[in-house]
């Protein structure tokens, strides 16, 4: 299903405005290996999500450039408009307005200041080195008074160090190696509260056009309408299923070649999760 329509179904909880734990917003930081030394401005281009591959995603802003994902980018663009009170009165205010005005599903600590330059600052969140959060804050542009975000982007959620995905909802599957794997092509996570579907569970593979969502659904909370097919929670494992090597805790997700149902081996037993209609979505 990938990132965009999991979002859909349930909102991610972000961390609370400014700092969580006493942890700073900016640091002092390390300069990385490779700072960026590109522009930090560029005209946006507009993406068109059903139509353009998620690489175009660096052509709407200067912010995409700074990035170093190890694969596609989530995020980019620019921001929406301030107004007056809604600019700060230093760039880290900007960032800190950055937070306030997009409310980004994105870490809200251990930004540092990588470029200054002609009245516009470059914040990166880095892991490890390299940049998985990009911000851009500019100062007195057209009709946007103060310090404000101008444009920013940001790697695959399962980029960002653990202590983070870890406090969100959606959950950051592995490999069979270990290796945590992108939210575009796993992720799962609760059903929303809103909708009531919190006793129910949400897997999503792939994305665009070759996603598929699969839901675990044993209190019948979803409604047979929602479902291609019926929740089993003891089931023997299909001849043909294949262990595709993904693990989330103690479950193993097995899938047979047509992809139809969603294996989810157990320290109990196998489960089998029926496919969700498409568009079924929390509204």
């Amino acid at each position: 299903m990938g990132l965009t329509a999991l979002t859909a179904l349930v909102a991610v909880a972000a961390v609370g405005c400014g700092t969580e734990d006493g942890a700073d917003l900016v640091v002092a930081g390390t300069a990385p290996p490779t700072p960026y030394s590109g522009p930090l401005y560029i005209p946006g281009k507009a993406w068109d999500e059903e139509k353009d591959d998620r690489s175009e995603l660096v052509n709407t802003g200067a912010a995409a450039r700074a990035l170093e994902c190890d694969w596609k980018i989530d995020t980019a663009g620019g921001s929406e408009p301030w107004s007056e009170g809604d600019g700060g009165g230093t760039p880290e205010d900007g960032l800190r307005a950055y937070f306030d005005i997009e409310q980004p599903g994105v870490p809200r600590e251990g930004y540092r200041v990588e470029r200054e330059e002609d009245g516009r600052v470059l914040f990166s969140y880095d892991v490890d080195g390299r940049t998985k959060v990009a911000v851009i804050v500019a100062k007195d542009r057209k009709n946007r008074p103060g310090w404000g975000p101008e444009t920013s982007a940001s790697c695959d959620p399962a980029e960002f160090d653990p202590s983070f995905t870890d406090s969100q909802e959606y959950e950051v599957w592995t490999d069979r190696n270990g290796r945590r794997v992108p939210l575009t092509v796993i992720n799962s996570s609760a059903g929303s509260a809103h909708c009531d579907w919190q006793d129910a569970h949400f897997l999503g593979t792939g994305e665009g056009r070759d996603s598929k969502l699969y839901a675990r659904d044993p209190h019948g909370v979803l409604g047979t309408d929602m479902l291609l097919g019926t929740y089993d929670g003891d089931v023997t494992m299909p001849a043909d299923a294949h262990d595709t090597g993904y693990r989330l805790r103690d479950w193993a997700l097995w899938l047979t070649k047509d992809e139809g149902t969603a294996y989810v081996r157990t320290s109990d037993g196998v489960e089998a999760w029926p496919m969700v209609k498409k568009d079924h979505l929390c509204r």
